[in-house]
């Protein structure tokens, strides 16, 4: 099979997807630094060059966030080769398969996080990120954002006026919807 990469711009503009025509990972998972990179010998690689500062991943791609002070027109290229190159020698995402997902809690903690995956975490893997739920407690729903989601500009927008009026339309219980910094 012969693996393109091509690139996508995400509203944070600190990080920039590289999509290939192949499945990387079922689900998603997030490096968001090198020690948490151990387990992935891709993500551990990537971590090599000295301007990745983020590593994310999710189906088809690799969102990578760049540290301050290097630019995109320099090091995209660069990425890019190593990304064809990394998905051809099929390195490993990450060592060990994630499970099947499972929902537990309450009523409305199911019907929060069933929400969540269904309707919430496509669009937000379309923009590089991810979306997890921690907790479900009087009324405010707390999740956790990562990849290009991860100290975006506009991701408070989303998080307010998206995600949380759908959960307070789907689900009365839900008053408010905050994210908590990783």
């Amino acid at each position: 099979m012969n693996i393109n990469v091509y690139t996508e711009s995400t509203p944070n503009p600190a990080t920039m997807k590289f999509i290939v025509n192949k499945l990387l990972i079922n689900g998603s998972v997030d490096y968001p630094t090198k020690e948490s990179a151990e387990k992935s010998t891709f993500a551990k690689e990537l971590y090599k060059f000295s301007f990745v500062n983020g590593v994310f991943f999710a189906s088809n791609f690799v969102t990578v966030t760049k540290t301050e002070g290097s630019e995109w027109n320099d090091v995209e290229p660069i990425v890019k080769e190593f990304v064809k190159g990394a998905v051809e020698s099929e390195l490993k995402v990450q060592e060990e398969e994630q499970a099947d997902v499972n929902f537990e809690g309450t009523d409305a903690e199911v019907k929060i996080q069933q929400i969540l995956h269904d309707y919430v975490r496509p669009a937000v893997e379309q923009d590089g990120g991810a979306i997890a739920y921690k907790s479900f407690t009087e009324g405010v729903v707390t999740v956790e954002l990562r990849g290009s989601c991860s100290g975006c500009p506009s991701s408070t927008i989303t998080l307010k006026a998206g995600i949380e009026n759908l959960l307070k339309r789907m689900v009365p219980e839900v008053q408010e919807v905050v994210s908590e910094a990783m």
